[in-house]
């Protein structure tokens, strides 16, 4: 049997038209045996396989933004597209449009790959997460402007404390912008001295609030320094900005009266406060007013005016005691002063005579001893250089003084013999 001659090219060319007319829109399961992912181009290229082959696959960029979970060696996926076949090399492979975990959702298992990526960079960590203010004087929520949610949170906000500041930052909650729009609102929120973020929407089904489990979102919740309230869906739902937000609130409604104080019992406690300070302002005003009683006694006992008039009674007494024992005395000195006066006579004539003899010893005592009057006629006393001496110290022409009890002579020795 003659079979016609073909080249290579036109083998492959036929084989490519056969495979892909005969295997369009399949699908086809395997454990993912190797991946990789095309950072220039955003193709991802990988293989499958089972217990005895294995398959060569490649998802074009336009298909592979849309992944909702990371491509993972050993992860069993299902994979839907078609078979080509690459002709200048004869290889055929598997061209992807979509691709499913095997056994779970494409989005449970993002959810769950992004929740560990996460967990392992601390974004759940305790000790990351920011205290919520007790006194919150301006919020921002960053929500849908149009939303039930947000109607939702100011009602609960006029209905609970109405004096906050309350700052409204639209954006899209849902759909595949929704997510760098959520995280360019709370980069903003950050910017307006806001005391607390509550970001959220109201409920839905898993693909509409996806946005929030975007990591984009999460890098936004976890850098800002402002503290982040998540408040997303009902209470079962369980988003990954729950996990990093500081507080995680079941529902919008929910995370407003869990960060507002209620104004009924913030003013039921300044009542009780009101009460308990005017009973204490009466009891301090109360034993004020005995003490300013007892200090008023205190100052009329000893004040100046009360010392002196007391001073003054016992003067007066005293001045009359002294009056009365000054005129006793007198009385009774009266009957004595004429013994007093002679007593007091002869004692002075008794003195006077005392102190004259005395006076004339001492006087004869005085001339006695006076130098002057030791001196007899015919004698004088010889000094030299202001000092006595005798006749037999002094040399021819020495100087010397002769004085006696009347007269001073400067002398010079002119001859001098012994006697």
């Amino acid at each position: 049997m003659n079979s016609a001659m073909m080249s290579v090219n036109s083998l492959n060319i036929k084989i490519k038209s056969l495979l892909e007319a005969t295997f369009m829109h399949i699908k086809v399961q395997g454990e993912i045996a190797s991946v990789t992912y095309h950072q220039a181009s955003g193709h991802v290229y990988f293989s499958i396989k089972d217990d005895k082959s294995s398959l060569k696959c490649v998802m074009f960029r336009s298909n592979a933004q849309r992944l909702r979970f990371q491509l993972q060696k050993g992860t069993k996926i299902v994979v839907e597209g078609s078979v080509g076949v690459y002709t200048p090399r004869g290889e055929y492979q598997f061209y992807a449009v979509h691709i499913e975990p095997s056994g779970v959702g494409a989005l449970a298992l993002a959810y769950q790959q992004l929740k560990e990526k996460l967990s392992a960079k601390g974004y759940f960590a305790q000790e990351n997460k920011k205290p919520i203010p007790r006194n919150i004087q301006k919020l921002a929520l960053v929500t849908a402007k149009n939303s039930a949610a947000l109607h939702d949170m100011i009602t609960v906000i006029e209905k609970r404390f109405p004096l906050i500041e309350v700052t409204i930052i639209d954006t899209l909650v849902q759909g595949n912008l929704a997510s760098s729009q959520i995280a360019q609102a709370l980069y903003y929120a950050d910017t307006i001295n806001a005391d607390v973020i509550v970001v959220g929407r109201g409920g839905g089904s898993a693909e509409d609030l996806w946005a929030f489990n975007e990591e984009v979102v999460a890098d936004a919740v976890f850098a800002l320094y402002t503290p982040v309230v998540s408040a997303v869906g009902h209470e079962i739902d369980t988003l990954i900005s729950d996990f990093v937000a500081d507080l995680r609130a079941p529902t919008p409604s929910a995370a407003i009266e869990m960060i507002l104080p209620d104004k009924q019992e913030i003013l039921y406690a300044l009542g009780e406060l009101e009460s308990r300070y005017a009973l204490q302002i009466k009891n301090i005003l109360y034993h004020k007013n005995q003490l300013l009683q007892q200090n008023s006694l205190s100052l009329r006992r000893f004040s100046i005016k009360n010392r002196l008039e007391e001073v003054s009674v016992t003067f007066d007494r005293l001045a009359n005691e002294y009056k009365r024992v000054m005129r006793y005395k007198m009385i009774q000195f009266a009957t004595q002063l004429p013994i007093l006066q002679r007593d007091f006579k002869q004692f002075i004539e008794t003195s006077l005579k005392q102190n004259t003899m005395k006076q004339n010893t001492l006087l004869e005592q005085y001339t006695r001893s006076n130098p002057r009057n030791q001196l007899k006629d015919g004698w004088a006393k010889v000094s030299m250089d202001n000092k006595s001496t005798n006749l037999q110290l002094i040399m021819l022409n020495d100087t010397f003084i002769l004085e006696d009890t009347n007269t001073k002579i400067k002398a010079v020795c002119l001859n001098k013999s012994t006697i």
